[in-house]
């Protein structure tokens, strides 16, 4: 009766599924007119398919292929292109003030986009993501646990974590006959310096020589946090697509908060007297109304962000030293000159070794941790750009990735060349306003001097205590990689023999 009663005379449920169809149809290609011919954003060149659709750059970003294929759209396009109907993506030294400086007072700043920042509604904000004054709040506290000072005052703790790392290197290495995953060997250490320096504890994954549950969620959420993302963009089918991301990466995003909420409340059993990164916001917490859940999720954002980015550009870094031998034996030689003794290396004495300041530097370009852009949206009544009016609500960026490998900016730019840092003639022409690794204004990296800290200080003691090879079945390792967010890393063998 009810069907009956919904359809009028002659007019069959066939025909209503035309109808239907034929409705969806016209509203997409209308959809996809507007987007071409009088979208605010119609002038801005770019690839008239990924002005039409937003698909091209779900399909791009969800195979991993999105950093390479912007790099490209660069030196077809120019500085400013139009990579999906609400997107612009810029190269340009000028863009980074205009995208992520310091704003004055009663003068907007480019928020950060919610829909790739807000991925969990439910969750609270953090650090990542909360308003401008809150941010400047958060900030504040937790600045003291990552100055120059708070850093000299881990120095044993972080120096435990490295003494082990090299005691486990050298027992299972054998001499130089096998070749062992630094990727997994660094992220441990890492992961074990954040984990005290946050939690009060370490991950045990140096002694274990495996990934803690917690992190190894970490990784397997990556992937689902890109399918997420893309899965915004269509909320008329967004419940199917959610549907088809696997149940159990689902279920392991719940377990990592679970794990979380265990480690915050066996800090806070500590007391607010530990001098570490998140001491800050426990004396405070009251103040700024941060419950459990708040302290939880801002605790899991400076573990991974200050962890996983820090073993990346060592990884990068040991790979691209390695396939350069003559690089590697002259950063070799100037720490083992540096250096009487390996007790010598120590936070304050790193800082002599300028060629490996260069190296690293240069890794960071080739190789940046975070290589995708982090979206800002444009202001009502918009903004100026590197020179382009915006218009409002616009979201924008500037990818790393695409910037240090465009040869606009840097000469030999797919070459891996420290001297590039250090004055070399032949680099003079390089744009080095461009390179922000560590991103600009009130939301830089706040992890910066502990990042520096870390590469320096295990990248020299590995090299003082073993001659590095690359293995033959990780030659490739680099071009291979895909990008969801952070770099997809496989295993990267690496002979380690003791030094002479």
């Amino acid at each position: 009766m009810a069907v009956i009663g919904l359809t009028a005379p002659g007019l069959s449920l066939g025909n209503l599924f035309v109808i239907a169809s034929l409705s969806f149809v016209v509203y997409v290609l209308s959809n996809v007119v507007y987007n071409i011919f009088f979208h605010p954003l119609r002038k801005f060149p770019g690839p008239k398919l990924m002005a039409a659709s937003v698909i091209p750059y779900c399909y791009r970003l969800t195979t991993g292929r999105l950093p390479f294929d912007i790099l490209e759209l660069h030196r077809r396009y120019g500085d400013v292109v139009r990579i999906s109907p609400n997107e612009l993506v810029f190269a340009n030294p000028r863009a980074w003030k205009d995208i992520m400086g310091h704003r004055g007072p009663g003068e907007p700043e480019m928020g950060k986009f919610s829909q790739f920042y807000e991925l969990d509604k439910g969750r609270p904000p953090t650090i990542i993501n909360v308003p401008r004054e809150e941010h400047g709040q958060l900030r504040r506290q937790l600045a003291h646990g990552f100055s120059d000072r708070s850093m000299r005052e881990q120095q044993p703790i972080i120096n435990g974590y490295v003494n082990l790392l090299i005691q486990q290197l050298r027992a299972r290495s054998e001499g130089g006959k096998r070749a062992l995953d630094l990727v997994a060997w660094y992220n441990y250490t890492t992961f074990d310096v954040i984990g005290d320096l946050a939690f009060g504890e370490p991950f045990g994954s140096l002694k274990s020589g495996e990934y803690d549950p917690w992190i190894a969620m970490i990784f397997q959420g990556i992937k689902t946090g890109t399918l997420i993302y893309s899965a915004t963009f269509f909320p008329w089918i967004n419940k199917i697509l959610m549907s088809m991301i696997p149940k159990s990466q689902m279920e392991k995003r719940d377990e990592l908060l679970r794990l979380s909420n265990q480690k915050v409340l066996r800090r806070m059993e500590l007391g607010n007297e530990r001098n570490d990164l998140i001491e800050g916001l426990l004396k405070k917490k009251d103040e700024m109304n941060l419950d459990i859940k708040k302290l939880e999720q801002n605790a899991s954002i400076l573990i991974t962000a200050g962890s996983e980015t820090t073993a990346t550009l060592l990884s990068g870094a040991t790979y691209l030293l390695a396939s350069n031998p003559e690089t590697l034996r002259k950063l070799t030689a100037e720490v083992r000159s540096t250096f009487k003794t390996e007790e010598e290396i120590d936070f304050s004495s790193v800082s002599k070794l300028q060629y490996m300041l260069a190296c690293l530097d240069e890794a960071l370009r080739v190789y940046p941790p975070a290589p995708l852009g982090l979206p800002r949206e444009t202001p009502k009544g918009g903004g100026t750009i590197a020179g382009y009016y915006v218009p409002e609500h616009t979201v924008v960026s500037q990818y790393h990735y695409a910037l240090y490998h465009n040869e606009k900016f840097f000469k030999k730019p797919e070459e891996y060349h420290p001297e590039r840092w250090l004055g070399d003639p032949e680099f003079a022409t390089d744009d080095r306003d461009v390179f922000q690794p560590f991103h600009v204004g009130p939301r830089n990296c706040i992890g910066k001097n502990l990042a520096y800290i870390e590469m320096r200080i295990i990248l020299a003691r590995v090299l003082w205590n073993f001659d590095l090879e690359l293995a033959e079945e990780s030659r490739d390792w680099l071009s291979r990689q895909k990008i969801y967010t952070l770099w997809e890393k496989s295993p990267l063998y690496v002979y380690l023999t003791p030094r002479a």
